[in-house]
């Protein structure tokens, strides 16, 4: 179709504007072939008359084509479609990335997005690039998958200005590479890869007025992979650093990051030595103004820099040392330099400058030396050496100059260190990716050297990216095998040959900096001589002759000459670097290693120092071959070149979309410019050349499928219907090329298509909507008739009735009316009534409570008159009585005084005193006595509590005593009913014995409440006496007031009266003494005599003991014996009633001994058997005892046994000599027994002696403290002794509760023992005996059906059973075979007392279904087995356990006999962690089965017939994917993915895992489905439209049917799925109002709000019938679920697929299966299995 007929009325086309460089506008009439103009409507409505002097507008692509992934699958591919697909997804969509064919292109957003998590790794590792929306992970991925698959090394290019994102996201490339290539090891290649971009950064990144965090300097950076896909290590180069940037800063600009960071943290003490100030006091790092940058923290990234130096190997000394030469550099900034007032030529340093003297110091120079080459410099003139003074300026730039190259070597070594910290040795490199950061093309108002190298640098790339999209575009079409003319592109060669050829720019730049008197201006001239009028890319400015034009591919840049040759020479004085060299520190001097040799120093001196001619030479010499900048850029330009051409190149072009830094915000000039100078729009031109729009033949199909014919439609192959219909539709074939695979169009004719389409879909529409409105209106007339018959019909019966009704109201009415009035007339009545008799009423009581009141005021006034007249007469006798009282209160004071002269005369007599004592001995004799009875009130309490004890020891003997008897009669008499009464007879006193315990424990605490009560009232006797005292005397007075006299003594009589007083009582205390030591005599003999007694009795107690314990040894003999007879008669019986009896050749094996009490075994003691004995050792030992054995001894052994003498007749003298033999071994055990009970003995007696020690000691304690309490007052030794009493007792309590306590853990033993010989008893009495004796079986055997397995054959059975089982062999038999086998073994052993060897035969299990799962690693149906059977066995295990029991985790209905008597928790814990390693296999193989099912069957499988034209066509992007990888998909649809659900639930079913354990599976599975398939649809922009929300809804309903068919739905797997449903329902709602907006953020409740608005960007209409989801309404929903947001813990835009829910295991009830009725298939090889 030729162009021209596109523009009919109503086209779009684009138009240029100066502001918005392009505006979209409409056709308001066709165009005609002569017409000078276009008549265009503007979007504003406006008309303008458009010249089509410089062409036809281009044209606008249709609205499906709006919002592509691909900027090459554009139908029109021009500049103005480029940028309004751009503008769509960056502002619209929220999209950053783009394809353009093979390039991505990164749109800068300046905000953190949600898109470079872990989720977003995995969901593009291992996806087709081109499924997927475009992301700097896809590319990535493609590179990595490349580079695995076809072994080629790939190589990523990253380009863009500065402020673009080169750094951010060359980061996350690395990111992806790191998590992909991840290794186990510890400190980790990738970690040290990733640790080095805060180093680079930090030294090598600053902030300029285009970007807080600009890279200054290109690097490639060359990750390496071993064989495995595993990073082995890397490697890094750098290309022009900006060294400027050290010594000078712009306004708004920083130096490089490092600076700023030591400035903020020099509080540090590391860095105290470092002579670090604020950032702003230096004058390297003050120049640009602002020293910080918003929202950064330099002190906490410097943490970050010293902590990735640590990763990477650098030494602390090394950083010191490196931070040192930093802090130098700062110092050499703020050196002052001043000039010579005199001389302007000369300059001087300041000798005690600071700044040079911490730079002397942090560098470890001479400052002497570095002050004089500072300002002075040497000169070669006429073969002398000269040393010249040099001006401020130059002294200035010499400094400047330093600074920069110390600078530089820091930054190289930076870079040697990293790059051997990355290297490896030991590890093989099979590839390697490599990273570009590299500078974009830059164009500023001064361009200078920097520039012009960037910009050679972006020529190279770009002629290398032209030749790399053109032989895509040729190998495309050549494995397409289509026909096709060579495409012409623009070719940058001539510009690269003007600057790098011969005679080109850079030769002359060379050429000049060798010249003596070389300058920028004579270098001008000769470009000008040889360039202009010579090179098409090379202009002269009309007014400047300093200033040289260059057309690069991009846009033409005027650079200045100025600097150009200095900056190219880089010219260092020697002598500063010399100075450097010979450093004390030897980090400096490794900085600057020697470069010539060096035969003397430099000394501060005038006078000129003559090297010799050979050093001369050498230093001409290198000199002569010092490489400029210019030349090592191009050699290190070259290099790379060579090895990006060796590799598969990436390519990433980042854009910045304003100047601002502000979030999406698009700026179309910035953008147009940007995309000119990237290189993007050759693409464009290239793919636009050739066939840019590419359609599979099936793609073409389903989308097309309105333009066919029928007998196209009908035809099954859809290659020869998409022939049949474009011969049809294009008739020039030049605009079409049938491919291989694939559709080829020439540019702007898939807009034709699409227009084809749009006009064939509205004429069917058309044609449907006047078939459906004639149905819709003759359906409406026929309703209309038949409803107006229907009206009158209902109107004449209306009419009727209404008549009837008029009639039936009229009469009504009259009854009505006659209510009415008599209501009218009687409420008026009953309203007054009612007021009457409210009136009264109200009056009554109105009266009623007046004469209330009126009684009560006159009562009120009867009372206060009688109080008042009482008051007066009470205050009248109170008067009178207050003044006899005063009276009497006078007398008495008189005589009291008299009184008390006659007291005091008293008180100096010893008679008064005595009278006075005579009271407190009293009270003192009723105090002791009251001590004596609390004493022996404790003593009593002892007494019974010694008592009560001995009661307890008896009792438990005595249990130990029937425990004893009634095993006897168990072994003699069987099993019989009265056994069970006895039992309850036991369990009845002990409960007794507790009853008593606690009864005695009440006493015990009455009489300490009691004692404590004594005590509180005893601290309050002493105030009391005080008080009586007190009170006497009074009394005393009172008696002697009638009787006082006056007495006068003289002196004499006085003084020897006192002295007689003293006498006696000196007299007195020694009395008092000696008595005092006569009770403690008595005290001591009496606490001797106790304890002679108590140890007296204690010896009785022991002999006592001896012969008990003599009792009991001789019982547990006669019920050895017993036990023998038994086993004898047993053997006997079996051999008379004709059973199959023991070899004579084998001995009596005694599997079994019961313990006693008294004897300790060890679980490690080894079991005890009698060795096999043959016959004839038999005889043997017979013939040589027969001299010693006499019949008398026969007899008595006969007579042991129980035989009657009939019965001894039919023994054999073999089977006596059996028996024989047998009593032997149980006589040794005996003495084996006797020999440990006389250690228990000997134990028992050093214990009583321990004891009576401590008895002793605490006697002569109870002797001292009785000692220091007669010391005390007496108050206080009363309160003393209570309170040491009670403190006895309590100690005394403890001591027997600790008793008791052991007492019922023996009893508790025994109670075991008991259980364990009734289960012995029970196995060894045969089916025979138990008749023929008329014994019945107990009720609940829970013993019966045991597996005997040999410690020998464990091995074997866990072999069979475990490692070597064949799953089809058992699938018929009982679920979960082998648990109940290994529960019954381990049970046997456990019955037979092995708990030990029970315990490790449960861990040798664990460890045997361990290594089968390892093993088989993929096997679900093995793994699902043994998940069931280790599940059933750790349930069996719990439910015979007896502490499972006892704490009520279980039911009671176990008996008790029947329980596990060993310890298994630590067996429960290992078969509990077995489970989880199971169940998290389980899940792995399942995951693993449906993993590359779900995306293809949950969103690309089209269940629902008729839906087509749901996919859009391929685009350029195709290419990244096609070479790689193939499409597998197609073969996976829902029916194969249910199936595969159905076999996993059929398997797990199978083998009777617990339902709950099923449900958590498929809830696990349920949400790894959503998680997927919701993450591929928000990462695929094809998914989302309405067509695929019904899709993905109708699949998503089939696995509902499914999983709630199988009941699976009750373990919250259909809640695992409500993500994934509301997503398709957001599909599927309406998008257009704040209503839609509101019900979407009210049922989107299980969606992230990232994920709502997601899902609404990336919304794209595949028919022109439906919406686009408006900008607007994106921004309603996000304003809806700003509140909700603010609420959630975590905004997350991709589900975690790798999430796991916790698992729980049930504990199931009882298996019915019963042990006895167990069949164990012999295809197990398991005979070796006895059943008990």
């Amino acid at each position: 179709m030729p162009a021209l007929a596109l523009y009919t009325k109503g086209t779009r086309v684009w138009i240029p504007d100066p502001e918005e460089v392009w505006i979209p506008a409409k056709l308001s009439q066709d165009f005609k072939d002569g017409d000078n103009s276009l008549l265009l409507q503007l979007g504003s409505g406006m008309e303008l008359h458009y010249s089509i002097g410089n062409g036809l507008p281009p044209l606008r692509n249709p609205d499906i084509l709006e919002g592509e992934n691909d900027l090459t699958a554009l139908s029109y591919l021009h500049e103005p479609a480029v940028l309004h697909n751009l503008h769509i997804r960056f502002l619209e969509s929220n999209s950053i990335y783009t394809y353009c064919g093979i390039v991505l292109v990164a749109i800068n957003p300046y905000e953190s997005l949600p898109l470079y998590g872990e989720e977003v790794i995995d969901a593009y590792s291992g996806q087709n690039v081109a499924d997927m929306d475009p992301h700097i992970f896809s590319v990535a991925a493609e590179a990595y998958r490349q580079m695995t698959r076809e072994q080629q090394n790939q190589s990523i290019i990253v380009s863009g200005e500065s402020g673009a994102g080169k750094t951010v996201t060359a980061k996350f490339a690395m990111r992806y590479f790191a998590t992909v290539g991840g290794t186990a090891q510890e400190s980790s290649v990738e970690d040290r890869v990733l640790a080095t971009c805060p180093i680079m950064e930090a030294i090598g990144n600053a902030k300029t007025t285009r970007n807080d965090n600009s890279s200054r300097f290109g690097k490639y950076i060359e990750i390496d992979f071993g064989p495995r896909g595993d990073i082995v290590g890397s490697s890094m180069r750098t290309y022009l650093l900006e060294k400027s940037r050290v010594i000078f800063q712009a306004p708004q600009e920083r130096n490089y990051h490092i600076f700023y960071q030591m400035c903020a943290a020099r509080h540090l003490p590391e860095f105290s030595m470092l002579r670090l100030r604020p950032a702003d006091e230096f004058h390297y790092t003050n120049q640009g103004g602002r020293v910080d940058i918003p929202g950064v923290d330099d002190a906490s990234e410097l943490e970050l820099v010293r902590n990735s130096l640590s990763l990477l190997g650098v030494r602390p000394a090394q950083q010191a040392s490196l931070f040192q030469i930093l802090a130098g550099i700062l110092n050499l900034g703020n050196v002052d330099i001043r000039s010579n007032s005199r001389d302007a030529e000369r300059s001087n340093i300041n000798p005690a400058d600071n700044s040079l003297h911490a730079f002397s110091q942090l560098l470890g120079v001479e400052q002497t030396q570095m002050a004089h080459w500072l300002c002075h410099r040497k000169l070669q003139v006429a073969g002398e050496t000269l040393v010249k003074p040099i001006g401020f300026q130059q002294a200035c730039e010499a400094r400047d100059a330093l600074a920069k190259h110390i600078y530089d070597r820091l930054f190289a070594w930076t870079v040697e260190r990293l790059n051997r910290a990355l290297q490896t040795q030991h590890r093989q490199t099979q590839s390697f990716i490599g990273v570009l950061d590299i500078y974009g093309f830059e164009m500023f108002q001064t361009n200078s050297f920097e520039q012009f190298c960037i910009n050679y640098a972006n020529e190279k790339l770009q002629q290398q990216f032209t030749q790399h999209v053109f032989k895509l575009e040729q190998e495309e079409y050549l494995r397409e095998g289509i026909n096709w003319n060579r495409i012409d592109f623009r070719d940058n060669q001539p510009c690269i040959e003007l600057i790098e050829g011969k005679l080109g720019i850079l030769e002359l730049l060379d050429e000049e900096c060798k010249m003596p008197k070389g300058s920028d201006t004579s270098w001008a001239q000769k470009l000008y001589e040889h360039h202009v009028n010579h090179s098409q890319h090379f202009q002269k400015p009309r007014l400047s002759s300093s200033t040289f034009l260059i057309l690069h591919f991009a846009d033409t840049v005027e650079y200045q000459c100025e600097g150009f040759l200095e900056k190219n020479r880089d010219t260092m004085f020697e002598e500063p670097i010399n100075i450097l060299r010979a450093s004390k520190s030897e980090f400096v001097a490794e900085l600057f290693p020697d470069e010539v040799p060096r035969e003397f120093s430099f000394l501060p001196s005038a006078k000129s120092i003559l090297p010799t001619r050979n050093q001369l030479s050498s230093r001409k010499a290198v000199r002569e071959h010092k490489h400029t900048v210019s030349f090592q850029f191009r050699q290190s330009l070259h290099l790379l070149m060579s090895t990006l051409n060796l590799t598969t190149p990436h390519y990433i072009r980042c854009i910045k979309p304003n100047d601002l830094k502000k979030s999406f915000l698009f700026d179309p000039k910035r953008v147009v410019q940007q995309l000119r100078a990237c290189g993007i729009l050759e693409t464009i031109w290239i793919s636009a050349a050739g066939y840019p729009s590419r359609w599979t033949y099936l793609e073409f199909y389903s989308r097309y499928w309105p333009l066919f014919r029928p007998e196209d439609l009908s035809l099954k192959d859809p290659q020869s219907a998409c022939r049949n219909l474009l011969g049809a539709l294009i008739l020039d074939s030049d605009q079409y090329q049938f491919g291989k695979s694939k559709i080829f169009f020439r540019a702007g004719q898939v807009a034709y298509l699409e227009r084809l389409r749009a006009e064939r879909l509205c004429a069917a529409c058309i044609l449907i909507q006047a078939w459906v409105r004639g149905q819709l209106v003759r359906r409406r007339y026929q309703r209309t008739r038949k409803a107006a018959m229907t009206l009158q019909t209902y109107c004449r019966g209306f009419l009727a009735r209404r008549l009837a009704q008029i009639l039936r109201w009229t009469r009504a009415a009259l009854v009505i009316q006659k209510n009415c009035r008599m209501v009218q007339v009687r409420r008026p009545y009953l309203l007054i009534r009612a007021a009457t008799i409210t009136l009264q009423a109200y009056t009554r009581g109105a009266l009623a409570r007046r004469t209330a009141r009126q009684l009560r005021m006159e009562k009120m006034a009867t009372i206060l008159a009688a109080y008042v007249r009482g008051w007066l007469a009470r205050r009248w006798f109170q008067h009178i009585r207050s003044a006899v009282i005063y009276l009497q209160c006078c007398c008495r004071r008189m005589w009291a005084r008299r009184e008390l002269r006659q007291l005091r005369i008293e008180a100096r007599s010893v008679e008064r005193y005595r009278e006075l004592n005579r009271g407190m001995e009293v009270k003192l004799m009723q105090l002791q006595l009251k001590a004596d009875e609390q004493a022996r009130e404790n003593k009593a309490l002892k007494d019974q509590l010694q008592m009560a004890k001995t009661i307890h020891c008896k009792e438990v003997e005595r249990l130990q005593g029937e425990l004893s008897r009634l095993q006897a009669d168990q072994q003699a008499e069987g099993v019989s009913e009265g056994q069970a009464e006895e039992l309850a007879a036991l369990r009845s006193m002990v409960t007794q014995e507790r009853e008593d315990r606690r009864a005695t424990e009440e006493r015990h605490s009455a009489d300490i409440a009691r004692l404590s009560e004594m005590l509180n009232s005893s601290n309050n006797w002493p105030n009391v006496s005080v008080q009586s005292s007190e009170q006497d005397k009074p009394d005393v007075c009172l008696q002697k007031q009638p009787f006082g006299q006056d007495y006068s003594w003289s002196s004499a009589s006085a003084v020897k009266s006192l002295e007689l007083e003293k006498s006696a009582l000196i007299q007195e205390k020694e009395d008092l003494h000696s008595h005092l030591v006569k009770m403690e005599q008595e005290m001591e003999d009496k606490i001797n005599q106790q304890v002679t007694l108590e140890k007296t009795s204690l010896s009785l107690e022991l002999e006592e003991e001896r012969r008990r314990y003599q009792g009991l040894l001789k019982e547990f003999s006669r019920l050895e014996q017993r036990y023998e007879n038994f086993k004898e008669e047993m053997a006997f019986s079996e051999r008379v009633l004709g059973h199959r009896r023991t070899p004579s050749s084998m001995s009596l094996n005694l599997d079994y001994i019961p313990e006693t009490t008294g004897v300790s075994s060890s679980p490690q003691e080894p079991k005890r058997k009698i060795s096999m004995v043959t016959a004839s050792e038999v005889n043997d030992r017979l013939d040589s005892r027969a001299g010693s054995l006499h019949l008398t001894a026969m007899d008595s052994l006969k007579e042991a046994v129980g035989l009657q003498k009939d019965e001894v007749k039919g023994l054999s003298e073999e089977d006596l000599s059996h028996a024989y033999d047998a009593v032997c071994v149980a006589n040794r055990i005996l003495e084996a027994q006797l020999a440990s009970q006389r250690g228990t003995w000997d134990s028992e007696i050093n214990s009583w002696r321990l004891q009576v020690q401590v008895l002793r000691e605490e006697m002569d304690r109870q002797s001292q403290a009785h000692a220091r309490l007669l010391q005390l007052p007496p108050g206080e030794q009363l309160h003393r002794g209570l309170q040491d009493q009670l403190t006895r007792l309590t100690a005394d309590n403890l001591d027997l509760l600790e008793q008791l306590e052991s007492q019922e853990q023996v009893a508790r033993k025994l109670r075991r023992e008991l259980n364990l010989l009734r289960s012995v008893q029970r196995r060894d009495l045969k089916p025979g005996m138990v008749k023929s004796e008329g014994i019945t079986p107990h009720k609940a055997v829970e013993l019966q059906g045991l597996l005997r397995c040999q410690k020998k054959d464990e091995i074997q059975l866990l072999k069979n059973l475990v490692t070597n089982l064949c799953l089809d062999t058992i699938r018929a038999e009982t679920p979960g075979l082998p648990a109940h086998i290994l529960f019954l073994c381990m049970r046997h052993a456990d019955a037979c007392g092995e708990e030990v060897r029970a315990q490790a035969f449960c861990f040798a299990a664990v460890t045997a279904i361990k290594g089968t799962l390892k093993k088989h690693p993929d096997d679900v149906e093995i793994t699902s087995f043994w998940l069931s059977n280790t599940i059933l066995l750790l349930n069996l295990l719990r439910h015979f356990s007896s502490k499972e029991v006892s704490e009520g985790l279980m039911s009671g209905n176990i008996n008790e006999e029947g329980l596990l008597s060993g310890d298994f928790s630590d067996p429960c814990k290992s078969l509990a962690d077995l489970i989880i390693q199971a169940y998290q296999q389980l899940i792995r193989i399942s995951e693993s089965r449906l993993h590359p099912m779900i995306v293809p069957a949950m969103l690309e499988c089209e269940a629902i017939p008729g839906l087509l034209g749901s996919s859009k066509g391929s685009g350029f992007c195709r290419w990244m994917s096609s070479s790689t990888t193939v499409d597998e998909a197609s073969s996976h649809n829902m029916d194969l993915m249910l199936q595969e659900l159905s076999s996993l639930h059929a398997t797990l079913s199978a083998w009777a895992l617990p339902l709950e354990i099923c449900h958590q599976a498929f809830r696990q599975f349920s949400y790894m489905i959503a998680a997927l398939t919701l993450n591929n649809l928000l990462l695929r922009r094809d998914m989302c439209s309405w067509t695929k929300g019904l899709q993905i809804r109708y699949n998503i309903s089939q696995l509902e049917d499914w999983l709630r068919g199988r009941s699976l739905h009750l373990g919250g797997a259909l809640e695992a799925l409500e993500p994934l449903i509301q997503a398709a329902q957001l599909l599927q709602v309406s998008k257009q109002s704040e209503s839609d907006a509101e019900s979407i953020v009210q049922t989107c409740t299980a969606l992230s709000t990232h994920q709502i608005v997601k899902i609404l960007s990336v919304y794209s209409p595949l028919n022109d019938y439906e919406e686009r989801v408006t900008l607007k309404f994106i921004h309603n929903v996000q304003s809806l679920l700003k509140n909700r947001s603010e609420g959630e813990s975590r905004q997350y835009l991709l589900m975690d697929v790798k999430h796991t829910f916790p698992v729980t295991f049930p504990f199931l009830p009882p298996s019915h299966v019963r042990s006895e009725n167990l069949h164990i298939p012999e295809n197990l090889k398991l005979s070796f299995l006895q059943r008990v």
